[in-house]
């Protein structure tokens, strides 16, 4: 059995230089997908808000697919299924391109939106129906009032539900490794694969993705304190 050594690992450029790699990738996937979910999240609570049955309808099951289907096989859709589908030559530029890594980010991205576009339901659900009155009284459309006045209100209610649904996407994205991007964890695999030092190959990665998830978290709850601070200077 060999001794603990994590310099062993470290100080090794070979083995360094792929756990940066895998750390550069791992944290593109998780802001792009972050990024297409908040944007996906705000569109469909758009969408759910409209008078027409028919489009809420169309939210309510795509919100209850992606909740109800588990991450890694909708990404798996995509890759192995959906991708086998799309024309030869996007086929090729996208193997050309890191096709793994963007369809990581596809999928991750739409079934995160499902759950932020509920945490931000949740948060405009406890906006005041006064607000919505007001704005429009001001002279604001519905897209108006919605973009100015509640939305705010609403994200900073739910701010806390979306701290810890981006800590679960950000760890999430630790399943890109299932159909080959080579994220952290497909490093750290790699690692452990050629140096035989497995407690030490992931204990990195453990360490790294509890760092990046606390820091998330910090970030949270300081955005948290603000927006409890510029409520009350509302009221």
């Amino acid at each position: 059995m060999k001794d603990f050594n994590l310099l062993a690992i470290l100080l090794k450029p070979e083995f360094s230089q792929m756990l940066l790699h895998g750390l550069k990738v791992t944290v593109l996937i998780a802001l792009s997908s972050w990024l297409l979910a908040m944007t996906l999240a705000v569109l469909l609570l758009g969408v759910r808000m409209t008078p027409s049955r028919i489009a809420q309808r169309l939210v309510q099951g795509y919100i209850s697919y992606h909740r109800n289907v588990p991450t890694l096989v909708q990404m798996m859709l995509w890759y192995f299924g959906l991708a086998s589908l799309l024309p030869d030559d996007l086929q090729g530029w996208l193997s050309d391109h890191s096709a793994e890594a963007v369809f990581a980010v596809v999928s991750l991205g739409l079934c995160q939106a499902a759950y932020f576009s509920e945490d931000l339901r949740s948060g405009l659900r406890a906006v005041p129906p006064g607000q919505n009155e007001a704005a429009r009284a001001l002279g604001h459309s519905y897209v108006g009032a919605l973009r100015f006045v509640l939305m705010p209100q609403a994200v900073r209610n739910a701010i806390p539900a979306l701290v810890n649904h981006s800590v679960s996407l950000f760890k999430n994205s630790s399943l890109a490794m299932a159909i080959g991007a080579a994220e952290l964890t497909h490093a750290v695999k790699q690692i452990e694969s050629e140096s035989f030092r497995a407690f030490e190959s992931y204990l990195i990665a453990t360490v790294v993705y509890l760092v990046i998830s606390l820091v998330i978290m910090a970030v949270g709850a300081w955005l948290g304190k603000r927006a409890a601070v510029a409520t009350a200077r509302t009221r």
